[in-house]
């Protein structure tokens, strides 16, 4: 652990090491593949990342998850320095899923019924930013889609304004292989 403490990436399963790859290049991927598939990525914060993995992870058509951080400026983030509130990342779930069996509306879907979209810098009992939420799309269809969904979202609060984050993906940082 420790405040200043590298995570060795290639030490997490793939695709880790390919999107610590991209974000030491200060790239966001909007696909990756593997045996010859390739996948469309999709990003999610929803206060921890645990359970929001695990619902991405029960969603057909959805083939990995992997948590870490993004949307801060901080180069190789750890856990301890994004729980100290100071990198400006958020805890995040990257999805790596096949369009031939799963859209991102469905992703959409599971993202709204398990976050509430209205608590700002927070989940449950998790409180700062980052544990903040939001929808970080990867590609332009993502981002008409998303947009279009928190436009209705927000249909259904017509008294207050919708605390999640909708915003184009920045760079993911893999945490660390104990998580």
């Amino acid at each position: 652990g420790g405040y200043n403490s590298r995570i060795d990436y290639d030490a997490i399963p793939f695709p880790m090491p390919k999107l610590a790859v991209a974000s030491d290049e200060d790239k966001s991927l909007e696909t990756i593949a593997k045996n010859g598939k390739t996948y469309k990525l999709a990003t999610f914060a929803g206060g921890c990342f645990w359970g929001l993995e695990l619902a991405f992870q029960r969603v057909p058509g959805v083939d990995y998850t992997g948590v870490g951080y993004t949307q801060g400026p901080e180069a190789s983030p750890n856990y301890d320095a994004v729980c100290s509130g100071g990198t400006g990342h958020t805890e995040a779930v990257i999805v790596l899923y096949d369009t031939d069996d799963c859209s991102y509306e469905l992703l959409l879907d599971t993202f709204f019924g398990r976050v509430d979209p209205l608590t700002v810098n927070g989940q449950g009992g998790d409180r700062g930013t980052q544990y903040r939420t939001g929808v970080y799309y990867h590609c332009k269809e993502q981002e008409d889609i998303a947009k279009a969904r928190f436009a209705l979202e927000q249909e259904k609060y017509p008294n207050r304004k919708i605390a999640s984050e909708c915003l184009p993906a920045q760079p993911f940082w893999p945490a660390e292989k104990y998580h």
